[in-house]
This record gives C-alpha cells, sequence and structure tokens, in this order.
C-alpha cells in the first residue's frame, strides 16, 4: 500500500512516493560544543548524498536504567541549544517529550515531536503534542503488536492532527533482548501512516549492563537493509563520533561512516524495488 505523505517542513515530506527520510543525531545533547559539532557533520553528510535528513537529540533522557544515567541539559537549556543547531545549520529538528506540559514549549522550537516507546499509550501526552500542529513521531512500545498502533494515530486525528507517524523499534523477546517484526512495516503501512525504522534502538539490549542499556549494533546495518526492502518510509539513528565515550546509548550509537554506509545501502534498495 502507499501511504499517505506526511509534511516535516515547507521542503520536506515523506511517506506515500516521497523519498525516504533520515533522522539522525547524538542520543543527548551532551554539551553546546558537542551537538554543534555533530550537526555540522549531518548536514555535510545531508549535502553530500542529497538525503532528506532531521536532525536529532534528545533535550533529556527521562526513560534510563539507573538513576546514576546521564540525561541531558532539561527542557529549557536543551531547547535554546538546539535552537541554536537550527540557526547556524538549517536543520528541522526532532526531540523526545516526556511530559504533556512539555509540547507546547517543545513545539515552538521542534519540527517532529517523538514520544518514547514506553510513553506511546499516554493519551494525554500524544494528544497535547498533536495539538502543537507539529508532525509527530510515536515510537512503538516494546510490548504492542504493529496492528495496535491503529489507536495511536487515531488518537492524534481525534484532535485535528494527521501528521503522525509510528517509529518500529523492535519487541520484547524475553529478557533483555528486542526483536524486529518486519511484517509491521506492511502492517503500519496499511493503516495510512508511514513508518519509521529506529535502527539504533532495535539495537539495544535493555539494561542488559545492569545500570545500563547493551547492544548489538553488528547487527545495524542488515537489518537496516531488510527494512527498507520491507517497505520503511523512514530511518532513525543515533551518530556519534565517538560512541564509547558516549555520555548515553554508547554500545548502539553509529560512527558518521557507519552512517554513510548504511544510508547507501538503503537508497540503493530503495532504487531497485518497485513501489509498495
Amino acid at each position: 500500500m502507499t501511504t499517505r505523505a506526511i509534511r516535516i517542513t515547507d521542503e520536506i515530506s515523506f511517506g506515500g512516493d516521497h523519498p525516504p527520510l533520515f533522522i539522525c543525531g547524538p542520543c543527548v545533547i551532551e554539551s553546546r560544543e558537542h551537538v554543534l559539532r555533530m550537526a555540522r557533520t549531518l548536514r555535510a553528510l545531508r549535502d553530500e548524498m542529497k538525503i532528506n535528513l532531521v536532525f536529532k537529540s534528545s533535550f533529556d533522557k527521562a526513560n534510563r536504567s539507573s538513576i546514576e544515567s546521564f540525561r541531558g541539559p532539561g527542557l529549557e537549556k536543551g531547547l535554546e541549544l538546539l535552537r541554536a543547531v537550527k540557526e547556524e545549520t538549517g536543520l528541522p529538528l526532532l526531540s523526545d517529550i516526556h511530559e504533556w506540559q512539555q509540547a507546547e514549549r517543545a513545539g515552538e522550537v521542534l519540527d517532529i515531536l517523538q514520544i518514547p516507546a514506553f510513553l506511546c499509550r499516554q493519551t494525554d501526552l500524544i494528544a497535547a503534542a498533536a495539538r502543537t500542529g507539529k508532525a509527530v513521531g510515536v515510537k512503538k512500545g516494546q510490548f504492542l503488536s504493529p496492528e495496535e498502533t491503529k489507536n495511536i494515530l487515531d488518537k492524534g486525528k481525534e484532535v485535528g492532527n494527521d501528521r503522525v507517524f509510528i517509529t518500529e523499534r523492535g519487541t520484547s523477546f524475553g529478557y533483555q533482548n528486542l526483536v524486529v517484526d518486519m511484517r509491521s512495516f506492511p502492517i503500519v503501512r496499511e493503516l495510512g501512516a508511514p513508518v519509521v525504522y529506529d535502527i539504533t534502538h532495535s539495537m539495544q539490549r535493555p539494561g542488559g549492563e545492569g545500570k545500563q542499556t547493551g547492544g548489538t549494533p553488528q547487527f545495524a546495518r542488515p537489518l537496516a537493509r531488510a527494512a527498507a526492502a520491507a517497505g520503511a518510509d523512514g530511518f532513525f539513528m543515533e551518530v556519534h563520533d565517538n560512541p564509547p565515550e558516549a555520555l548515553s546509548d554508547k554500545t548502539t550509537q553509529i560512527r558518521p561512516e557507519a552512517a554513510r554506509a548504511i544510508i547507501s545501502d538503503i537508497l540503493a534498495i530503495r532504487a531497485a524495488l518497485p513501489p509498495i
């Protein structure tokens, strides 16, 4: 099924017959210098590969394994830094919100408001994000079937926003393991919404290292290829210039050169296949 397209900015839409969307950036805002450096790197990658790219970084990582985990600069400082990214690079922006009270403030800066997987059934949160009129990306919870995402889309439509899309990030398979059901992509598309594949977080081993999440990044490239063939409309990957030293999700973030290779694979597969 050809999905309806969703407009992100006046220049970028995805879904339907549009080119794939790439959502890329460091997991969390670590510092002003780092977030701007990564934004410049990804803008150069966008220009080199001629792709539609949205810059992603979280101002607060509220869903952490441990109280000791780094969370980021918070709402006000984080949005100030993301505004600086947009002013310098012109890149559209995505970040997470965790409370309905954050939606209006975040909507003043962001082009896409993201709802984390653990909060994907929080009606007030989804409705508040949708009421901003911005595009809303909802991570499909590890506990949710693809068919159930219709309820998420309906919540957006109920408040007058049909710019809600779903992000597939894997399903719990026993303890501390996730698997990606490739059937999710055509199932969600049948609901009429674009679907994004979260390459990074589907590599996670939640809580797999005790106080932090582990990961299996060696599977990022083959699963990204599979998702492209299965019909994903967009691709989410957290990109960091030095993952072992990252302050969050160090086992699953992708170096820029690895991101370039994955994007090349996706573009080649999309070009080779007829429309799904």
